[in-house]
């Protein structure tokens, strides 16, 4: 049998390959060429062009890219991929489009699922630079557990949030999308927020920059008061704000979107907001699983001693951990017990805890990966995010093995304080074979 021939399967062809079949360099667009000569191209594509084009070049916008971020030569930025299109005067260009998804020169990340930080510590960020593909802060974030914990803001070098974000910014490379939330999403107008993003865009650049915006409910401004002062209660249920109250992070969402920034849409906790937060166009949406998986498991504990026993105490602990975490509103301390059983026992059954479903707390991030499957949005990614615990994260990685999720894994972003992720990047037999090796190289063993 006669093995002498071509598999055309494995042939690769590249930019370069064009360049060989006599097509030219747009004059002046050399060094940009080479950034991108050995990329490849499918051999269709290649037979294509090769009759279509004479001139390669490239676009615009990836020389500003290239640019703007000073890339060393011979190499293209990470966190875009390249496309080509054809232009009106018949030439090839090459274009560089924002995906976190990629590494430099074009190359997917090692893994389809990616990590990003939820920090504003400069100090905690730098070691982990490399590997994710975002980080994200909010104010609490900034001012609470960075400027003003003397700990972490050593010397007290960082005195507000500029500065830190200036930091960050610096640290981090071209390929890690950068998450900064509004301040005041309550009382400023839609041209004060707009300046206030503009600044970040400008800071951070639009390649990076994404805006943190968050549901808002039944919180404005001339009631965000009352978590401000006083008890810091609010005075009605997390569900009984005006539809224009509701909708306002909606709202500012599609605004922002529409004036062409890219939107984290954060504080989702529930599986039903997931649909309703995809209408604002958003880049990311949340799930968010520490805190709503612990109360579900206490709600639930407290519900079945009431069953067992039908002791009212454990309704009455019941209700008191509802009102402190705002399932009931300030003044509801003496609602009738039967309404909080009640209560108590929707939430239970929606969020499916005795199921495989939602046991493992994560039922809301599997229903948001189906409605995502579902949404005409391609490159809208799910930020899973809010974890602690030796469960959760092992829990997550697993469920994103499902055969369910497999195809979405590409869509999610793990977001986590760096010093959580890092401890499951070892385990105890780590310990047992450095003992081992680090004695064989003393010559101990």
């Amino acid at each position: 049998m006669n093995e002498d021939y071509v598999n055309m399967s494995t042939v690769k062809y590249t930019i370069q390959s064009m360049l060989n079949s006599g097509k030219h360099i747009v004059r002046n667009e050399e060094k940009y060429i080479q950034r991108v000569a050995n990329q490849t191209i499918s051999s269709e594509l290649f037979n294509q062009l090769k009759s279509e084009v004479n001139y390669v070049g490239i676009t615009n916008n990836f020389k500003e890219v290239v640019d703007y971020f000073k890339v060393p030569e011979g190499e293209t930025p990470a966190g875009f991929r390249t496309e080509c299109l054809i232009n009106e005067n018949g030439i090839l260009q090459v274009d560089l489009i924002r995906d976190i998804s990629y590494d430099k020169n074009a190359v997917k990340r090692p893994t389809n699922v990616l990590f990003s930080a939820d920090s504003a510590n400069p100090y905690e960020v730098a070691p982990i630079k490399d590997l994710i593909a975002n980080l994200t802060c909010n104010p609490g974030i900034i001012y609470d557990l960075f400027i003003n914990n003397p700990k972490a803001n050593i010397g007290n070098k960082f005195k507000n949030r500029d500065e830190v974000m200036t930091e960050i910014g610096r640290i981090l490379g071209p390929g890690v999308d950068i998450s900064v939330e509004l301040n005041d999403p309550f009382g400023a107008s839609e041209q004060q927020i707009l300046e206030e993003t503009a600044k970040f865009r400008e800071m951070l650049s639009k390649y990076r920059v994404v805006i943190k915006v968050p549901h808002t409910g039944p919180v404005n401004a001339n009631n965000v008061s009352e978590l401000l002062n006083g008890n810091k209660k609010f005075q009605r249920r997390y569900n009984q704000g005006t539809t224009e109250d509701n909708f306002r992070g909606h709202n500012l969402a599609l605004m922002l979107h529409e004036n062409g920034y890219r939107v984290n849409f954060t504080l989702m906790f529930e599986p039903y907001q997931t649909a309703l937060a995809l209408l604002a166009k958003p880049y990311f949406i949340n799930t968010f699983v520490r805190h709503r998986n612990a109360q579900s498991y206490y709600i639930k504990s407290l519900l079945n001693t009431y069953e067992v026993s039908r002791d009212d105490t454990f309704l009455k602990q019941l209700r008191t951990f509802m009102v402190d975490k705002d399932y009931f509103a300030a003044g509801e301390e003496n609602i009738d017990l039967n309404k909080v059983r009640e209560t108590a026992e929707l939430i239970s059954d929606y969020r499916r805890i005795d199921s495989k479903e939602g046991m493992d707390g994560l039922d809301a991030a599997r229903h948001s990966l189906r409605v995502l499957r579902q949404s005409n949005l391609p490159d809208t990614r799910l930020i899973i995010c809010s974890m602690e615990g030796q469960k959760n994260y092992p829990d997550l990685d697993r469920m994103l093995m499902e055969d369910e999720f497999k195809d979405m894994a590409r869509r999610v972003v793990i977001t986590s304080e760096p010093a959580y992720l890092a401890q499951f990047t070892t385990c105890n037999q780590v310990i047992s074979y450095q003992r081992r090796f680090m004695n064989a190289a003393k010559g101990q063993a």
